[in-house]
């Protein structure tokens, strides 16, 4: 079924394993069909089965969990699942779902598990595309029809392996093409790539802190490779000085 998301923990400690085991078997849309102590056990399993969800330690010997999702070349949806917070900038630069600081409370757990469930079946229901750009509005297929979206109600867009999911002030609709198609299409003065999975409508941005950008009270990582382009083609003359 579709809506049935097949998962693997990788973790080294048994316990670990055994705790996230337990948090699996609440939620009946997860099936678990895998456990590794290892990535590499891991990776070959990935190589050879379907895998939707992986639940991923970053600290691991032989191959850290980041370099093992650098490794992978077909990605399931990852939730990334530590005792380090001071990964979490990495992390999200690597396109994961979300970002578990161990020990992982159930109502923490289930939030991350709703989000990959959301993108999964947003993603199985809609086949779209980038249809048409004109001045103020682009069009978007979806479902067979054409939805015709305001610049200004488009908040912010975010990638997802190989779709991006538009969100707007009312609906989210998924594209099938990569953040980097969609970043060249639309116009670049108004949307802004903030980090490897992100770009923001630079009309909604509220405040910055450090390497923070919020749009009201959505709160998005400034990558390290676009922090500078950004804080000085969007900040930097803007600021009212003594």
């Amino acid at each position: 079924m579709k809506d049935i998301l097949r998962c693997i923990i990788v973790d080294d400690e048994p316990l670990a394993r055994q705790g996230m085991e337990l948090l699996i078997n609440e939620l009946s849309y997860l099936n678990l069909v895998g456990q590794f102590s290892n990535a590499i056990k891991a990776k070959e399993f990935i190589d050879q089965n379907q895998v939707d969800l992986l639940f991923l330690d970053i600290e691991m010997p032989g191959l850290s969990g980041l370099d093992f999702i650098r490794s992978i070349k077909a990605k399931p949806w990852v939730i990334l699942c530590t005792a380090y917070p001071q990964f979490a900038l990495d992390a999200f630069e690597l396109d994961v779902v979300d970002y578990l600081v161990k020990p992982i409370a159930f109502d923490r757990f289930f939030k991350a598990v709703e989000k990959v469930r959301e993108f999964h079946l947003l993603t199985q229901m809609n086949n779209s595309s980038l249809e048409e750009v004109q001045d103020d509005y682009v069009f978007i297929k979806s479902n067979r029809k054409l939805f015709k979206l305001f610049f200004k109600d488009i908040i912010y867009v975010k990638g997802l392996k190989d779709y991006v999911v538009v969100h707007t002030s009312k609906e989210k609709y998924v594209t099938a093409m990569n953040i980097k198609t969609i970043h060249s299409k639309l116009p670049n003065h108004i949307f802004v790539r903030i980090n490897k999975s992100h770009l923001i409508n630079i009309n909604k941005l509220s405040s910055v802190e450090y390497d923070s950008i919020f749009l009201g009270e959505r709160e998005f990582t400034l990558g390290n490779t676009y922090k500078e382009a950004f804080l000085q083609n969007h900040i930097g003359d803007k600021i009212i000085k003594r």
